[in-house]
């Protein structure tokens, strides 16, 4: 049972609240926003903040600018933005915590928005330094985290802050949680986890704690190509982890113990080289010629996919079924995507390519749930939580 505090709990009224978000958003070279899709996903939580009256200090961060001041990743174009967006006077001075920022927020009435300068213009934030930690708490009454992207980090305002002050996770994390643990803990059976990417190197760990709720697993991607290898077959100069070959043969024996099955590719696109123009031929597993690329799933392998996708009743998603950001070597993760889509299935996406294929192909609106964090959901799947989740304040339990 989740049992962290959200700021539905708490009485705010008057109350200075620190509310991290992750608006980390794209920019153009010129600066300007060219997504302003986490933003928006932000707005419900500010909205309540302000009907309850709190006095809200925003912060986040943007980019990386290595701990030092860089005028390309201010959070002045965001504020802007936000300001737009709510209809209302976002207070922006393109500083963090000085005197000058002190004195602002101090004279700051209810309902009122100040944004802190991005955090990663002091070399605290990553450091996790307890000085930088106490002077952003020093500002602020309440801690609420609403950045789910970066809860898998060990930042001075992920989990440093929040060993300093009452905390709560705001609306959006706590979708995103909600979401989670209902796939782990109560999901509607049959579960079909269906992943791709890569690598399998930053997946180890999630890939062997969703054996314990999935029943079905699909394996697409690169990533196919190590767990093929595991199995016996060339897969010519497709992409493999060498390294981890061992790991995955490790990883199809513990689904094969837990009665999962997992389905791999049946055949395959593959081309000479790694371009988006290159000429293609399909083949099957068995087919792989020493030069051949597995560039993307093949035809029989999408009707396989398409047909468990269509059983399953619970679907988490993440990563590609091939090189989707070329054209030619998309369908494979188009096919997927659609199939998702239409599903009757409650559906979790997850990982920035899948969410990226999922807007590229105009499919967000059919799907039930998508994370706004590729690594912190990864994270979260591993079962242990996340570092800046679990030092925030538990829920008081009303006897």
């Amino acid at each position: 049972m989740f049992n962290k505090q959200t700021i539905k709990d708490l009485d705010v009224k008057g109350k200075r609240v620190l509310l991290r978000v992750d608006f980390n958003v794209p920019l153009n070279e010129k600066g300007k926003i060219t997504s302003d899709k986490r933003i928006v996903a932000e707005l419900p939580t500010i909205k309540l903040l302000m009907k309850k009256g709190a006095k809200i200090i925003i912060c986040s961060h943007l980019g990386r600018p290595e701990g030092k001041v860089d005028s390309k990743f201010s959070l002045k174009p965001v504020a802007e933005k936000l300001s737009k967006l709510l209809k209302k006077s976002v207070l922006f001075t393109g500083k963090l915590v000085e005197p000058e920022t002190k004195k602002i927020i101090k004279a700051m009435e209810e309902g009122d928005i100040f944004m802190l300068e991005n955090l990663r213009f002091d070399p605290g934030e990553e450091a996790n330094s307890p000085a930088f930690a106490k002077k952003l708490a020093s500002v602020a009454d309440i801690y609420c985290d609403d950045a789910f992207g970066v809860m898998h980090r060990s930042h001075a305002s992920v989990v440093g802050v929040p060993a300093l002050l009452p905390s709560c996770i705001g609306l959006l994390v706590e979708k995103e949680v909600d979401s989670f643990n209902k796939l782990t803990t109560t999901p509607k059976k049959p579960v079909l986890a269906i992943l791709g990417g890569s690598k399998i190197k930053d997946k180890i760990n999630m890939i062997n704690n969703i054996f314990n709720f999935a029943d079905k697993v699909i394996i697409g991607g690169a990533m196919a190509y190590t767990f093929l290898a595991a199995q016996g077959y060339d897969v010519g100069k497709s992409r493999v982890e060498q390294d981890k070959i061992a790991i995955a043969k490790m990883l199809l024996d513990i689904a094969e113990e837990k009665n999962v099955k997992v389905l791999l590719p049946v055949d395959h696109v593959v081309a000479q080289e790694f371009t988006f123009l290159a000429d293609s031929i399909i083949i099957q597993t068995k087919g792989f010629a020493s030069s051949d690329i597995g560039m993307d799933i093949g035809p029989r392998t999408i009707k396989q996919f398409k047909t468990e996708i269509n059983k399953a009743r619970t679907i988490f998603w993440n990563g590609p079924m091939g090189v989707f950001e070329f054209q030619k070597f998309s369908n494979g993760t188009r096919a997927v995507a659609e199939a998702v889509a239409k599903s009757k299935a409650t559906t979790i996406v997850g990982g920035g390519d899948s969410v990226a294929a999922i807007s590229q192909f105009g499919l967000e609106s059919q799907i039930t749930h998508i994370s706004t964090g590729g690594g912190a959901s990864l994270k979260y799947l591993e079962g242990n939580g996340l570092v800046g989740l679990n030092v925030i304040t538990d829920k008081v339990e009303v006897e």
